[in-house]
């Protein structure tokens, strides 16, 4: 394997997979969803969730991906192939590779947004606008950030055009800054009349919660696709990742990180929503509506405007490379005869293409102060309901089953352990095959059934 297709060392690794699972399901999922389920109960819940499908969910995409050598689909083959069927792995790596390829689509749109939302921070409009009005501008306009749109999906596939090595050296500069500048906002927010009683929402659980099945299945689909546990993503890193590395220590600080980036991100929305009493269950309204309007009224808004929505897009570029390069791994594995440039080049033209005519999230008509929030909380249309409701969950449901009861416990143990200061025996495996996979196949069914987005 060549020095592209390596990770220099441990922590190289962690920032990519933190900078993957980094995004819009801690910037405005994580909040809102604290907002909506109560606070601190809601919390602990969660933290319980991340910190078992670190260890054993995401533990094992990074080793089937190192022990595969490739990304989605060498892996499904590989784990179906140690039961001599190969080539039903090599038919059901397409559908969680395709919700990589499908998410990436319609995430580009947001992070495009944003971009948009960062310009006009820059030049100062984003300060003197009403932010419902600006909002409804160009979410309700079909082609309206075309320009931003396409720089962000260029310039993330350009970011990935070495592979692993240009991967981990953009991680190395965005990951950090992103915590910098968030923790910058959230020193700032402290500062503001009427935070407190955000951070007494946040901190003072409500236990009563802990007795309501939906904020127990809200918390295990946040830690879940928080985490990029999707069948798909993490499969690509793990397998640009030296097999002298313990796999479970590196699964474990990625959980660690992703948690502090949802903290941070709740550290500054949910104290800035009490203290200028607005509603903290508002979902992507924080981020396009309220946030800019709580900015204006901010002695220094304008920068803190500038830092906020700059840390949002270094991590949803980081989050698209993951999407991107678990796609590029793949079609190279499959069709070796490919070029990268060319393959990044097609990804660009299918991404930006179907993409673009995504751009108008709701209809003219509704109030985007309102509906919208309401309407498409969880969704992206009828494009990203067909993805959060059924590809992912399914892609998830397949990587758990294919990993915890089609490959070989041995050959899955061998390789958590090969690299790791610590030996995992059959304790780690069954907690994966019968605690995990079902909890899995619960959020699917809930998914499937309900129809709901997690």
């Amino acid at each position: 394997m060549s020095k592209n297709k390596i990770f220099s060392s441990r922590w190289a690794f962690i920032l990519a997979c933190v900078g993957s699972a980094v995004g819009m399901a801690n910037v405005w999922g994580f909040p809102y969803k604290l907002g909506a389920n109560g606070g601190g109960a809601f919390l602990l819940i969660y933290i319980f969730f991340i910190a078992l499908f670190a260890y054993v969910a995401l533990s094992a995409e990074y080793a089937i991906g190192r022990r595969a050598k490739t990304g989605t689909l060498g892996s499904y083959e590989l784990a179906w192939k140690s039961r001599n069927l190969g080539v039903i792995g090599k038919i059901l790596g397409w559908l969680p590779l395709a919700g990589s390829m499908c998410i990436a689509i319609g995430y580009a749109v947001i992070i495009a947004y944003v971009l948009k939302a960062l310009f006009q921070a820059l030049n100062g409009s984003l300060m003197s606008v009403d932010t419902s009005t600006w909002f409804g501008s160009f979410a309700f306009t079909p082609y309206s950030v075309v320009p931003f749109h396409f720089i962000i999906v260029a310039g993330t596939l350009f970011s990935i055009f070495l592979g692993a090595k240009s991967i981990e050296r953009t991680n190395k500069i965005m990951m950090p800054l992103f915590f910098v500048l968030f923790a910058i906002l959230a020193v700032r927010v402290a500062l503001l009349d009427g935070a407190g009683a955000g951070y007494k929402f946040m901190f003072s659980a409500d236990w009563s919660k802990l007795g309501d099945a939906n904020v127990w299945i809200t918390a295990m689909g946040q830690a879940l696709f928080s985490l990029s546990i999707t069948g798909s993503g993490m499969l690509v890193y793990g397998a640009y990742l030296h097999k002298d590395e313990d796999i479970v220590d590196a699964a474990k600080k990625t959980a660690f990180f992703d948690t502090i980036a949802a903290f941070v991100a709740a550290l500054v929305m949910i104290p800035a929503l009490f203290a200028y009493g607005e509603d903290q269950t508002a979902g992507p309204g924080l981020l396009f509506v309220t946030l800019p309007k709580i900015l204006q009224d901010m002695p220094g808004g304008g920068i803190f405007a500038i830092i906020l929505f700059t840390a949002v897009i270094f991590g949803g570029i980081s989050s698209l490379q993951n999407m991107f390069e678990a796609v590029t791994e793949s079609l190279l594995h499959k069709f070796p005869s490919l070029n990268r440039a060319l393959v990044l080049v097609i990804l660009c033209v299918v991404c930006f293409g179907i993409g673009v005519n995504m751009e108008t999230i709701a209809p003219s008509d509704t109030n985007p102060a309102t509906t919208f929030y309401e309407v498409h909380l969880h969704n992206w249309g009828p494009w990203m309901d067909l993805v959060s409701i059924y590809i992912i969950p399914i892609g998830a449901v397949l990587g758990a089953i294919s990993w915890f009861w089609i490959l070989r416990k041995d050959e899955l143990l061998d390789e958590i352990n090969t690299g790791s200061a610590k030996t995992y025996s059959n304790a780690w495996y069954y907690i994966g095959k019968f605690i995990y996979v079902p909890i899995v196949l619960v959020l699917c069914g809930i998914a499937l059934i309900n129809k709901v987005a997690f």
